[in-house]
């Protein structure tokens, strides 16, 4: 069995349906602030701010860094 891989189905910062109106305030932020929920199954994530980026672990999906 395998897997599909759905679109971005919440909003990484605010954690709401991604494909609702209104997120434009979430996409600007996001260009300043790393995500807060994971994008595929709105967990809320732990983030680590550093000097040179950040990282996000959800417990489910694992790490991503920007």
């Amino acid at each position: 069995m395998t897997e599909v891989v759905a679109a971005q189905r919440w909003c990484d910062r605010c954690g709401e349906d991604a494909s609702a109106t209104g997120h434009e305030s979430c996409a600007v932020a996001r260009t300043l602030e790393p995500p807060r929920y994971c994008p595929r199954c709105r967990r809320r994530m732990k983030v680590q701010v550093l000097p040179v980026g950040w990282s996000a672990v959800c417990v489910e999906h694992g790490e991503s860094r920007g």
